[in-house]
């Protein structure tokens, strides 16, 4: 009886112990009904960049942040800042030089931009020109750059790759809009659809977010020095100071077994950007060099959880398939200091590391930049 009672009092503590318990167990945020999207199953290429496959894809509802923990950030630049398509189409002319005008004031009156004008007259800094002098304005559609639009919000309106814009413009690193400046706008590809509907199927890659996702500086403004700590949030329409020159060496964002390498991989010899490093989940991904973080989000689908890096000296790096991202966008970081946590997220089909070099818009082997182990 003694035994029975003593398993009685046992019991009853339990009772007792285990709603505290249960309220120390953590439940997790709630689901966001707003994030729902929709990808195609895990038969498309894996490759980020990869042209989609033909014929019609299937879909399944997920949820593009899906397993991805981040700190709260504003929404991005493109998303904050939307861009109306009002380019305005010029015809190719002449211009002769009036006494006192710019290159600038000779675009405003044209219409066309200042940047294709200097192109299409081999024109250099400091962009001299003399009273006189015949210009030849390069026709076509002109969008003008209001402050805080991203190359990503222009090429989304128009349903054109930023890719193409970049390449139509002349753009280089770092690749800074200003407000006032004329984008040249590539015309649609002959027999694509409808620039609502390229719109409405524009899709973000590695590339877009390295080249497009700074806001456009108005003509008196200086970007924001990078954030020391990941609490202080900037605005999602302010442009940040990237390194001019890279600080060290670089080193390995995480140790594991490589399960994938850069270049040529398949049946179909399609090119991998980068390499995947197989680690347990939850492995800390660190930064591979002194940098500062250009994106820190889940809107690459088929690389979940991501974090780009700038280094400066034209080089970036990109850290993908990350479970919680422990980074803001603006923030400086040091090398080998945790950006990240590893994860199973995007398409990967194991807990992995995705990981990429590049210099300016080129993907560099990682395996030959990095110290050997």
């Amino acid at each position: 009886m003694g035994w029975i009672r003593g398993r009685s009092r046992t019991a009853a503590s339990l009772v007792v112990l285990l709603p505290a318990l249960a309220a120390c167990i953590p439940q997790g945020a709630a689901p966001n009904p707003d994030a729902t999207r929709y990808r195609p199953r895990q038969t498309m290429p894996e490759r980020q960049d990869a042209p989609p496959p033909s014929g019609p894809p299937r879909y399944e509802p997920y949820r593009i942040d899906e397993g991805v923990a981040a700190l709260p950030a504003p929404r991005p630049a493109w998303q904050a800042r939307p861009v109306n398509a009002d380019a305005k189409p010029i015809d190719t002319t002449t211009y002769v030089v009036r006494p006192g005008d710019t290159l600038r004031a000779v675009a405003d009156r044209t219409g066309a931009g200042a940047e294709a004008i200097a192109r299409a007259n081999g024109l250099t800094v400091p962009f001299m020109i003399r009273a006189g002098q015949r210009l030849s304005i390069p026709g076509g559609r002109y969008h003008l750059v209001r402050s805080g639009e991203t190359g990503i919000a222009i090429a989304r309106a128009y349903g054109i790759d930023w890719s193409r814009i970049v390449t139509a413009n002349g753009l280089s690193e770092p690749y800074t809009l200003r407000a006032g400046m004329r984008v040249l706008i590539p015309g649609a590809t002959p027999g694509s659809s409808s620039a609502a509907e390229r719109a409405a199927a524009f899709r973000l890659d590695v590339d877009d977010l390295i080249t497009g996702s700074a806001p456009a500086l108005a003509s008196n403004q200086r970007p924001a020095p990078p954030s020391r700590s990941a609490r202080r949030v900037l605005a999602p329409t302010e442009a940040i100071s990237e390194p001019s020159r890279l600080r060290g060496v670089f080193g390995w964002p995480a140790q594991g077994r490589i399960v994938a390498r850069f270049g040529p991989s398949g049946a179909s010899g399609e090119r991998f950007n980068g390499i995947k490093i197989a680690v347990p989940v939850g492995t800390p991904i660190h930064a591979a060099a002194d940098g500062v973080v250009a994106y820190a989000g889940s809107e690459v689908p088929t690389l979940g959880g991501l974090v780009i890096v700038k280094h400066g000296d034209g080089w970036t790096t990109v850290y993908g398939h990350a479970s919680r991202l422990l980074v803001q966008r603006g923030q400086a970081v040091k090398r080998g200091q945790t950006i990240a946590l590893s994860g199973d997220t995007g398409l990967a089909d194991r807990p992995e590391l995705h990981f990429e070099m590049r210099k300016g818009r080129t993907p560099v082997d990682p395996i030959a930049q990095l110290p050997r182990s």
